[in-house]
């Protein structure tokens, strides 16, 4: 079996131990990124109500970004979560009744609870884990933190079976990983390997831009 987020073989767990900690760290973080994105799209000594109004404001611009307020906000990412702790609990303990919404806290922190069954026997794991990512990305794009983009370093040159098959898949890695072929599990960890990779890079063709 192979991880859902990222394809990384796994014994028979829907999430690798990497994606499972990365899921970890971000139920713990959303309460209090949500708390920030509400203080950045709410003027200080302002409610909703106030918000809502500006949509008949007068002028060709309204205050806010209306579009931003409809999908980053603390409501949405509650009604999402709780929709995942429902699923969650509807395959974990089917005889028992659906959990009534306890706030984007409290299904964060039910759903970390139950972490270690979700990444190992939860059919959904791999889209509920890329879903709080997303909340995660929407969050961040707000408060001015964005989460790293991954970087691509170019194609992997380790060789794969006695015939001198080169793997060729492409490599790429968040800023800081180390660098790991997702497809052969090839590591590039010393300046030697490194310099390999560079060194074995397939040339472009005479004449190609190298911009594209």
């Amino acid at each position: 079996m192979t991880c859902g987020i990222c394809d990384e073989e796994t014994d028979g767990a829907y999430l690798c131990e990497r994606d499972t900690l990365a899921l970890a760290a971000r139920l713990a973080d959303l309460p209090a990124l949500y708390d920030e994105v509400t203080e950045c799209l709410v003027p200080r000594g302002h409610g909703w109500g106030d918000v809502v109004a500006t949509k008949s404001a007068a002028g060709p611009r309204a205050p806010l970004n209306e579009d931003v307020i409809d999908t980053t906000n603390t409501v949405r990412a509650a009604e999402l979560t709780h929709m995942w702790r429902v699923d969650v609990q509807r395959v974990r303990w089917p005889q028992h009744a659906a959990p009534l919404p306890a706030g984007l806290a409290a299904d964060c922190r039910w759903l970390g609870m139950e972490l270690e069954w979700i990444a190992g026997q939860y059919p959904g794991a791999g889209d509920f884990a890329r879903e709080m990512r997303e909340l995660e990305g929407q969050a961040r794009s707000i408060v001015g933190d964005p989460v790293p983009r991954r970087q691509r370093i170019g194609l992997c040159v380790a060789v794969t079976d006695d015939q001198g098959t080169v793997c060729g898949a492409v490599l790429s890695r968040l800023p800081g990983e180390p660098l790991t072929c997702r497809w052969c599990r090839t590591e590039y960890r010393t300046e030697q390997d490194l310099l390999l990779l560079k060194h074995y890079q397939p040339q472009p063709e005479p004449g190609t831009s190298l911009s594209g």
